[in-house]
């Protein structure tokens, strides 16, 4: 398992780092939080493998996630796999995690999960890419799932299965990119121009914006993503070290 935590401290925050089949790296680190990045110290994902990862962010702390390259579930015959992160966020606390594309390779069955509970205050800015097969394939099975709560109720809960009754009517069709993105905790900027159909206003502080392709790198989801961050970092991370 890899565990990431961070506490804001005077001069320094302190960081709570275990090393898994990922490795945390620091990047960065000031006093109210640090930029953190992600290498994977094995093949990843095999065949009954099962990644977890667990994030703690402390009172006014921030914590951003890299990832230095993109993950593939690979050809497993058919044998489960899986990627879990279970993230808190204590009041005021900010995670950011632009994620890389999670490629689900021919013959992978991979489930993945995420599971986050937001304090009062507290955002997340989160980005998850899944692709449908490498170049030539249609890819495997995945199930994603991602729950998040915020201040003990319920703000999101999605289930979404994709294995062979994918390109059915109302599923995604031919299209063999799902990128998303989440902000949670507050509201998205106003922005009528970005992903027109697409964006979705949560039933409570919260964005979503989704993008059905069949190329990550035609996505607008990127550019989107970018905005939004810099919409996070200069409400909480600089305004909190400026005031």
């Amino acid at each position: 398992m890899t565990r990431i935590g961070v506490r804001a401290a005077p001069g320094r925050a302190k960081l709570d780092l275990t090393q898994g089949p990922i490795s945390p790296r620091v990047l960065q680190v000031t006093d109210s939080g640090a930029r953190v990045g992600l290498v994977a110290t094995v093949a990843l994902l095999l065949g009954g493998d099962h990644l977890e990862i667990d994030i703690s962010v402390g009172p006014g702390a921030w914590l951003e996630i890299v990832e230095t390259a993109g993950t593939v579930a690979y050809d497993a015959g058919g044998v489960a796999s899986s990627w879990t992160v279970r993230a808190q966020l204590a009041e005021n606390a900010v995670l950011i995690w632009l994620g890389e594309p999670f490629v689900v390779a021919q013959g992978a069955n991979v489930r993945r999960s995420t599971s986050i509970e937001l304090a009062e205050g507290a955002v997340a800015c989160l980005r998850e890419t899944l692709v449908l097969g490498r170049t030539g394939e249609t890819g495997g099975t995945v199930r994603s799932r991602m729950s998040v709560g915020i201040a003990g109720a319920t703000l999101l809960l999605e289930d979404l299965e994709l294995g062979a009754h994918r390109g059915l009517p109302g599923v995604i069709g031919a299209a063999r990119v799902v990128d998303s993105l989440a902000l949670l905790g507050t509201r998205a900027p106003a922005d009528p121009e970005m992903l027109t159909g697409n964006r979705f206003e949560l039933d409570g502080p919260g964005t979503i914006a989704r993008h059905l392709g069949m190329s990550a790198a035609s996505s607008p989801v990127g550019s989107i993503g970018a905005a939004w961050r810099s919409a996070v970092w200069d409400q909480t991370v600089s305004a909190a070290t400026t005031s």
